[in-house]
């Protein structure tokens, strides 16, 4: 069973910094991909950022520049920093692995992120 532990989450406010980090119960490696995703209240989830194993890292437009995803292949970790952040970056923040082959898709139980004006 295959687990993911996010944390990093809290209150910041505007124009502040967060570095949210995703431990992995096994190698990262063994994953096609990495993302972080995050849900407001009243919204569907959205993709946050992903990186894959091989190719290159990919962001929503909201966050383009301001955020950066990255990988520890040797921690089992994903970080996500977030700079810049806006009330509207509020969300639970979760951390999501995927194979393609097979199907696996595994979610962590999220981490609340609350960006105060």
């Amino acid at each position: 069973q295959v687990q993911l532990v996010e944390s990093g989450g809290g209150l910041v406010q505007a124009g502040g910094s967060l570095r949210l980090s995703c431990v992995v119960s096994r190698s990262i490696s063994s994953f096609d991909d990495m993302g972080w995703y995050r849900q407001a209240p009243g919204k569907q989830r959205e993709l946050v950022a992903s990186i894959p194993t091989r190719g290159t890292s990919n962001y929503a437009d909201s966050v383009k520049g301001r955020f950066t995803i990255s990988r520890d292949n040797a921690k089992n970790t994903v970080y996500l920093q977030m700079n810049s952040l806006k009330p509207e970056d509020t969300a639970v923040y979760y951390c999501n692995a995927r194979r393609f082959i097979g199907g696996l898709n595994v979610w962590g139980q999220g981490t609340q992120v609350t960006v105060s004006s």
